[in-house]
């Protein structure tokens, strides 16, 4: 029997399968071009490869192709006679999460780990503010993710991939300087990963440091691959800058042409949630958007998420509905929100319904009241602004600038640099 990368028993025989399933590990690992022709090169090789089939299934997950991701999970499971204990586990909790049994899928990932802590593609499914905990919706999330891979550190040691992790965790409850060591020295080690690209620009933007961010998000994002999994989000961070830096230009050119549901190549989640949150963000700067790009949004939502359950898809959804005056999709979140952050969902709705009813003192209440605990949504302190943007924006047409400022101080000293929300006068700094 063979070993992966991650000094994991694999059960193939053929060093070809195994070469390829590592550098479809690789990729997946780091949002690299190629995922999906990797693993199918490793099940070309040895079609009873079952763990090239669940890696596979990842990617078609990701890519939101559910029919393509069913065949690879069944055809895995056809495959289990003569597979290890490991891989015993690692189809059970794989099948967990691709099922959409995420709370069970969480509980199993810290089980795996206690024996098999280097089954990097388990360990995986808890980090980033997208994972098992990141969409947890349970109080605490960064902290518990900080904690899963603070534990991994003595089986990884420098291992690229979860010093880019570590680094995420890191930032995301404000340990700067610590997430800076690590994201330098993972793209050191490999400077091809989308993720460790990402995650740097992250800390420029954590560091207020936009001037230096802008430019080096560029000159990666010009040489990455569009049909890669993470393109869309960097070109959402590309769109954010451009619009904060008063390049609208480029702002539209990456609505237009980068994260558009029309030609975007990108997971449904990130084609979504990045439209809403770059059009939003540009209207509360004070930027005129048409109407039927929210309508067109709303439509989107409808299609892809026509379920409630999963709380940051749902928020940005609600957000889509209400400005594209979709009152049946957005009562219906407002009224049946579920998931583990469903109260929050809901909660959210309201404000924006209000929102897009002038009424800026009821919305800011509810704004407010989600104010402290969030992070529940899932997603980026990046990706949250939204919603003290929308809080501090409610509160200065409600007459209430000041403490409009005084919120925006505790929470995005960031806005009061620029004017990011529309009557907000910049600080003189």
């Amino acid at each position: 029997m063979l070993s992966d990368a991650y000094e994991n028993s694999i059960s193939t025989l053929s060093n070809e399968a195994r070469e390829a399933y590592d550098l479809g590990v690789h990729r997946f690992l780091g949002a690299e071009p190629g995922v999906e022709t990797a693993f199918q090169s490793a099940i070309d090789a040895d079609e009873g490869f079952a763990l090239a089939h669940i890696g596979l299934a990842r990617e078609m997950q990701l890519r939101g192709q559910p029919s393509q991701l069913r065949a690879s999970l069944n055809r895995a499971h056809e495959l289990t006679s003569n597979i290890s204990d490991r891989e015993q586990s690692h189809l059970h909790v794989s099948t967990l999460l691709l099922e959409g049994k995420s709370s069970a899928a969480r509980t199993a990932v810290y089980e795996h780990v206690k024996n098999w802590p280097k089954d990097v593609l388990i360990a995986q499914m808890c980090t980033s503010v997208f994972g098992l905990i990141g969409f947890s919706g349970l109080p605490g999330r960064e902290a518990e993710q900080l904690a899963f891979i603070s534990q991994l550190i003595p089986h990884y040691g420098d291992n690229w991939w979860l010093r880019a992790q570590l680094a995420f965790a890191q930032l995301e409850v404000g340990q700067l300087n610590e997430a800076e060591r690590n994201i330098d020295a993972a793209i050191d080690a490999n400077p091809h990963s989308a993720h460790s690209m990402h995650i740097r620009a992250h800390l420029y933007y954590e560091n207020i440091q936009d001037g230096e961010g802008l430019p080096y998000l560029i000159k990666f994002w010009k040489h990455y691959d569009p049909s890669a999994a993470l393109y869309n989000h960097v070109s959402w961070h590309v769109g954010l800058w451009s619009l904060e830096s008063g390049d609208l230009g480029r702002m539209w050119q990456v609505l237009d042409v980068d994260i558009s549901p029309l030609t975007s190549k990108g997971p449904p989640l990130n084609i979504l949630t990045d439209s809403v949150a770059l059009l939003f963000r540009a209207e509360l700067a004070g930027v005129e958007v048409p109407s039927e790009r929210w309508s067109a949004l709303s439509r989107y939502a409808l299609t892809k998420f026509p379920n409630t359950g999963l709380a940051f898809a749902d928020v940005h959804a609600a957000i889509a509905h209400a400005r594209g005056g979709d009152q049946v999709a957005l009562n219906n979140i407002i009224e049946s929100g579920s998931g583990p952050a469903g109260d929050i969902t809901r909660t959210l709705a309201r404000g924006y319904r209000e929102m897009e009813d002038q009424n800026w003192a009821r919305a800011a209440k509810f704004f407010s009241t989600v104010l402290r605990d969030h992070a529940r949504l899932g997603g980026s302190n990046a990706q949250r602004d939204l919603i003290d943007f929308s809080l501090a924006f409610c509160l200065i047409k409600d007459g209430r600038r000041q403490e409009a400022r005084t919120v925006l101080s505790i929470t995005r000293p960031r806005a009061l640099r620029k004017e990011l929300v529309s009557g907000l006068t910049p600080a003189s700094h």
